[in-house]
């Protein structure tokens, strides 16, 4: 059913375990879409950054809030169902020091970016599953709502936490771990786990350890301080090729010169694709060797068929697509859209080799296109296969950047220091926002759409012909996926925020965004630098479904 879900369900994060971010649904469509209606909306709390990704099954939605907290609605009326709070810590937990009654999190667990955020959750069998800011992963009854286990994956007084929640492959629970930036005798990681009691299956790391293959790609350093190659967004399954694939984050600190090696830093910003039976690598292409400038590949994998070859897509901050074999892992193409400064790529064999001047150096001003906030971010693409491109939203910004050095130390590390003065990217025209339409078999541009805040949602489209978004400036779009034509807009109480969906229920076709506060740096700082005159409220996060009237 996860494989082949009916088309009013929507069981995985990005719809099916090939993370299209596309609804077979058409009921809403070009012709109507002007028509759309509030049918019904719910607070979610505002004690944390919302990014939610709902699922849909059987009617009913189950939403990812902030700090670990699960609702389950009914999908036509937005009735609460139940919903799942973290019970407060155990003495057990208290006792062993990582925590206090006062305060859940342990001092030790630092406040990294993203932290309590929950992107996302499974459903498998009867069960929901979540990931957790202090380092666990949890079985929620998907009927009551009511804990059924709850496992301690990594110690959150090492600085270990979730952002991204698991995936189901092959009926194994699989999650990947971020706050890997600090120094600590230990590195990031994905993991498998029995979905029916929590137990771990397989650890992998993803950073090679000074004894491994690939570990003399970080020259010298002894493993306490390779840092970084964060997990932080969730993977994509191929059932045929019994394959799960995870991206990993950069390097830290982010500039060669801090972290103290010029090598590849394997497995940083790559894509890995796994046995989710056993965690074996069956491959992995690392799309920026050695990485200096946070420029995160980490990011949705999509899995697409082109001409007969089983096909990956993906982007990073760069604003490069790239296209491999995700059987084999082979280059296949890559597609600069031509929004960066950084890097020069040879499009026949995919090597990346920095332009002279790029490489930061401590205390030395860096002009650089995009920002540390990337042309793409979290904030994931869609395909349809109904015109054959590729959705994605686009920050347009740059940077004066200037690095500065850390400490080599336990406990230190982290990203390193960086200062930081925006600017409007040269092409942008004063928008910070776009939707990009770019045709997968050809790699051109079919259209722009552009605001003047930035796109805060990842993309959703749908079999009616269209593309749905949402920004910074509380406004939810409906686009033409042929040709980029606004066809419907509303303005909704905070930011759009999050996962937009589409399901079914009775026949009739929904679609549902969230919205809500907080999440990554820029998503805040840009908009207040160098948009001043928009503007949001610091609350009200809810979800917010429309159809078309009955």
């Amino acid at each position: 059913m996860l494989n082949s879900p009916a088309s009013g369900e929507w069981l995985s994060w990005r719809g099916t375990p090939a993370a299209w971010g596309y609804s077979p649904l058409d009921q809403i469509n070009t012709e109507n879409v002007g028509q759309l209606q509030l049918k019904w909306s719910f607070a979610l709390d505002d004690t944390g950054a919302i990014q939610a990704a709902p699922l849909i099954h059987d009617g009913i939605m189950f939403i990812p809030s902030a700090r670990g907290v699960i609702q389950a609605l009914d999908a036509v009326t937005g009735d609460l169902l139940w919903e799942y709070r973290p019970a407060p810590p155990t003495e057990e937990f208290i006792n062993s020091g990582a925590g206090t009654r006062a305060a859940v999190l342990p001092a030790g667990a630092f406040a990294g970016v993203g932290r309590g955020v929950q992107k996302n959750i499974a459903l498998y069998g009867e069960m929901i599953y979540a990931s957790t800011e202090t380092a666990s992963i949890r079985a929620i009854d998907a009927r009551s709502g009511l804990l059924v286990w709850e496992t301690q994956v990594a110690d959150p007084t090492l600085g270990y936490f979730y952002t991204a929640g698991p995936i189901i492959a092959n009926g194994t629970l699989v999650t990947g771990i971020t706050g890997c930036d600090r120094y600590k005798d230990d590195v990031c990681f994905i993991t498998g786990h029995d979905p029916a009691t929590g137990e771990e299956k397989w650890r992998t790391s993803t950073v090679a350890r000074p004894e491994d293959p690939g570990g003399d790609t970080w020259g010298d350093l002894p493993l306490r301080f390779r840092a970084g190659s964060d997990a932080w967004v969730a993977g994509s399954y191929d059932p045929q090729a019994n394959l799960i694939y995870w991206g990993t984050a950069q390097a830290k600190p982010w500039a060669r010169a801090v972290r103290g090696t010029d090598g590849d830093a394997l497995y940083t910003n790559s894509t890995l694709a796994l046995n989710p039976d056993n965690g074996e690598m069956a491959w992995y292409f690392q799309h920026i060797p050695g990485e200096t400038q946070d420029m995160d590949e980490v990011f949705e994998n999509i899995l697409i068929d082109i001409d007969g070859r089983k096909s990956l897509f993906k982007m990073g901050k760069l604003g490069i697509l790239w296209q491999l074999d995700r059987e084999t892992g082979e280059f296949i193409k890559a597609t600069d859209i031509g929004y960066q400064n950084i890097v020069n790529l040879d499009p026949i064999t995919g090597q990346i080799t920095y332009r002279d001047g790029m490489i930061p150096r401590i205390g030395e001003e860096l002009n650089m296109c995009p920002s540390t906030s990337g042309v793409k971010s979290w904030r994931a693409m869609a395909y349809s296969p109904d015109t054959s491109a590729m959705y994605i939203p686009i920050t347009l910004n740059c940077e004066l950047a200037t690095f500065g050095p850390t400490e080599r130390q336990l406990g230190g590390g982290g990203a390193g220091p960086v200062r930081r003065v925006n600017y409007h990217h040269p092409q942008s025209d004063g928008n910070l926002g776009e939707i990009l339409a770019l045709d997968i078999p050809s790699g051109e541009v079919k259209w722009r759409y552009r605001s003047r805040a930035p796109f805060n949602t990842a993309a959703l489209t749908t079999a009616g012909g269209l593309v749905f978004a949402g920004d910074w400036n509380r406004t939810m779009s409906a686009l033409d996926a042929d040709n980029g034509e606004l066809l419907w807009q509303v303005r909704l109480a905070t930011s759009n925020q999050g996962f937009p969906i589409s399901y079914s229920v009775n026949g009739k076709q929904y679609i549902a965004m969230p919205v809500g506060t907080g999440g990554a740096s820029w998503s805040g700082s840009l908009p207040r630098e160098l948009a001043p005159e928009l503007s949001r409220p610091r609350n009200g996060s809810s979800i917010n479904v429309f159809a078309l009237p009955d």
